[in-house]
């Protein structure tokens, strides 16, 4: 059986492939999060109706969600716990 043509399959080479990318990379994925949740939250103020809201709510708080995911599998655990260590530094500094 062809394991590349099965959905575990597809998977498997997915995240195989993600764990191929960059720190910096992972880290510029997870931070594009960040204008995403601005956005979920700031077409609230827009003159439009609840239902068109709601829609634009969803789908920008989920492309947000996404990103935030999909950066923090790409970085793994070390990639956090590097992004943390770098924060503290910074913290500490001041």
């Amino acid at each position: 059986m062809n394991d590349g043509n099965t959905r575990y399959g597809l998977v498997t080479r997915a995240a195989t492939r993600l764990k191929t990318l960059s720190f910096r990379t992972g880290a510029i994925i997870l931070f594009c999060c960040i204008p995403f949740y601005i956005m979920s939250f700031a077409q609230m103020l827009l003159p439009i109706s609840a239902t068109a809201k709601a829609i634009l709510w969803a789908s920008l708080f989920g492309m947000a969600k996404g990103f935030q995911y999909l950066g923090i599998f790409i970085l793994g655990a070390e990639g956090v716990r590097r992004i943390r260590n770098h924060i503290k530094q910074k913290k500490k500094r001041k």
